[in-house]
């Protein structure tokens, strides 16, 4: 028969576990493995003259050509087919138009004249050639500085994200696919 008293912790038990608890804690060696691996922070995002990337006056945006693509350049009135992937500006994940788990790539098509896309992004854009590749820090005054402007995520939760955090930098990382 079960009763309420065998239910209930032992308390030698306890005492013996949050004394080894205590022990290890205090023993030299947890001291020696918190020193084992600093903290790093990352670098700052404004530091100047970060590696290959060149800055976008107009907007503020920094660039780096990841991979050069090759044809005629997107310019200004031209619609582009793109991959896009969105994170803030601490690395966490926003959005991404491809799926990370199966590689299936879901394109958005915009066209860079009619005002809907978020100015940095159009920065990033206009020069790239199909088959290019580029990395971008675009600063808040270049990114969602309205809700209405596009590319949105579907889901619910990457779009709070974004709205929650309008006043932080965006990285976006660009594949241009066609120019139309």
């Amino acid at each position: 028969m079960i009763t309420c008293e065998s239910l209930s912790p032992n308390p030698t038990r306890r005492a013996s576990l949050a004394s080894v608890l205590l022990w290890v804690a205090s023993s030299p060696l947890s001291a020696a493995l918190a020193d084992t691996y600093p903290y790093i922070p990352p670098p700052m995002l404004t530091t100047p003259g970060l590696p290959g990337f060149k800055k976008v006056e107009e907007t503020g945006v920094k660039l780096q050509d990841v991979i050069e693509g090759s044809g005629a350049s997107a310019s200004e009135g031209d619609v582009v087919e793109f991959n896009y992937v969105c994170r803030r500006s601490n690395g966490y994940f926003v959005y991404s138009t491809v799926d990370q788990f199966t590689g299936e790539s879901s394109p958005v098509t915009f066209s860079l004249s009619d005002g809907k896309m978020i100015p940095g992004l159009k920065s990033v854009l206009v020069g790239m050639k199909p088959g290019g590749k580029r990395r971008a820090i675009v600063p808040p005054n270049a990114g969602y500085v309205t809700e209405d402007l596009e590319p949105q995520p579907t889901e619910f939760g990457p779009k709070r994200s974004l709205l929650s955090h309008s006043k932080e930098p965006l990285l976006f990382e660009v594949q241009l696919l066609k120019i139309k």
